[in-house]
């Protein structure tokens, strides 16, 4: 059943309801099961004068001059006008068409292909079938979806509005081709882990909860593939790699969604080094695979994603950014710099502070593809200690940023299990503390590290977010095809009564 719409729109779905039960009454299927589409549109536009077509598409616009009519139809190549024209289309036809069809409608023509007096390539029209009555009308075609909120709410008529919009989507399954393509180019196995799981673990994050009835057990959704990633390792497979989606309750803005895409990828006897090397030539690869340069302009600024990319050290980006040399500033007077500036942070030390600092005042002045290496030992349990420094307040560690935003994460992966159990611990004290996003001790995954893992370098890539940069587009939402959006007060209202229900 139609919703009441009201007003002018009601009126619309009205007639449409009206000449769908005329079609029926005639012995006319609206909704036939089939349709032999045999050239699609872009195929068509290349193709001779007078040459012999069958297609398909959706209707997107009239025009009716009386002794001729034209359509625009749209499949999922490109738009073509189709034209009736009187003494050329069979009178039947043409009248079928000015009496029933409306734009939306999807319809299977048969005719030949001409050139208007305009110079326009079309189909003049022979056969022609109803294949999908359309009771909603579209957006106006000049004008679209202007609204962002509805846009997303609606992808499907963002999609049939905008076909730029389309092509966003048609590029990012390409990067996700172009970066599989690359790993297994560079012998990469690609396999599966669970998105269930009875521990989560790999990256400090508020997990989904859920329950399974089966076993009365209760689970996580995956917020990271790591630590079933390296136990592939430690079982003899020396370079994996898996496109998981993950989920982390978080917040939502421009570079967050709590289920969004990840790469992550392992390889032994290598490190963080190489792993830079292998994010920065995947990169670049998509890049020109789907752009054919590595440069994008995006908003007023152009980046260029051509290998190599910059190195950095946390603490040379914090002397450059904020003019403080962090190495030689004891915890006290750091302390002094986060309380001045209230800067949020995760704990208190001297490594937390320095992390805060970096990501208060530098992150987002880094534009340019960057890895930004060398991190504080508080901010992973995972990572192994850097190897050239004596005080080990280090790490090896990096991430690669982009635009203000951080687009990747990778280790010299800890190996050593007596350290990593250590480790572990102090992250299991956290929790018992109230922290929310520590790692919990595993187990199963310790018990994996204490068989022996070999060096190992491993890496983490945030997919939405290297679509957005090589998309040039504004936020995760113009990237995902269906984000999350916060209900609307029809649907809270509705949530409310089914759980009033339940109670």
């Amino acid at each position: 059943m139609i919703k009441n719409l009201g007003g002018r729109e009601q009126q619309i779905v009205d007639e449409r309801i009206r000449k769908l039960n005329e079609l029926r009454k005639a012995g006319i299927n609206p909704y036939p099961h089939k349709f032999e589409k045999k050239d699609e549109i872009s195929k068509i536009l290349k193709l001779k004068l007078k040459s012999k077509v069958i297609t398909a598409g959706r209707v997107m616009s009239q025009r009716d001059f009386g002794k001729i009519a034209f359509a625009k139809i749209r499949d999922g190549s490109g738009d073509i006008q189709i034209v009736f024209q009187e003494g050329e289309t069979p009178g039947k036809i043409m009248e079928f068409f000015k009496r029933y069809i409306d734009s939306g409608d999807f319809v299977g023509v048969e005719g030949e292909v001409i050139k208007t007096k305009t110079g326009e390539i079309s189909v003049l029209v022979k056969k022609l079938e109803i294949l999908s009555k359309s009771i909603l009308p579209l957006p106006s075609m000049w004008h679209g979806l202007q609204d962002k909120e509805e846009r997303y709410r609606k992808r499907y008529l963002d999609l049939i509005m905008s076909p730029e919009v389309k092509e966003v989507f048609v590029k990012r399954a390409k990067i996700i081709d172009s970066i599989r393509e690359y790993l297994k180019e560079k012998g990469f196995l690609e396999v599966e882990t669970p998105s269930l799981q009875p521990l989560y673990g790999g990256a400090e994050a508020r997990p989904f909860e859920t329950h399974l009835n089966a076993l009365d057990i209760n689970l996580f959704l995956s917020i990271s593939p790591e630590l079933y990633l390296k136990r592939l390792i430690v079982g003899g497979y020396e370079k994996v790699f898996t496109l998981a989606k993950n989920f982390r309750n978080e917040g939502i803005d421009k570079w967050h969604n709590p289920e969004f895409t990840m790469l992550e990828a392992y390889q032994a006897y290598a490190d963080y080094n190489d792993m830079m090397e292998l994010f920065e030539g995947m990169v670049e690869y998509a890049a020109k695979k789907i752009n054919g340069t590595t440069k994008v302009k995006i908003g007023d600024k152009e980046i260029d994603f051509k290998a190599p990319w910059k190195r950095l050290k946390m603490i040379d980006a914090i002397k450059q950014y904020v003019k403080i040399d962090v190495a030689k500033m004891s915890e006290k007077e750091l302390k002094k710099i986060i309380d001045k500036d209230k800067i949020q942070v995760k704990g208190h030390s001297w490594g937390y502070y320095v992390a805060a600092i970096f990501e208060h005042f530098c992150e987002d002045k880094i534009i340019q593809p960057t890895f930004i290496i060398d991190h504080p030992l508080e901010t992973t349990p995972l990572c192994k200690i850097h190897r050239k420094d004596p005080e080990c307040r280090l790490i090896e560690r990096f991430e690669p940023f982009c635009l203000g935003a951080e687009i990747g994460n990778a280790y010299s992966e800890l190996n050593d299990p007596l350290k990593q159990r250590e480790l572990l611990e102090e992250q299991q004290k956290k929790i018992s503390e109230g922290n929310k996003e520590a790692n919990p001790l595993d187990e199963e995954f310790l018990n994996a590290l204490e068989h022996g893992m070999p060096p190992t370098g491993g890496l983490g890539m945030g997919i939405d977010r290297v679509v957005i940069l090589l998309t040039g587009q504004e936020s995760i939402r113009d990237v995902l095809l269906f984000p999350f959006m916060k209900p609307t007060a029809t649907e809270k209202m509705e949530e409310n009564k089914k759980e009033n229900a339940r109670k």
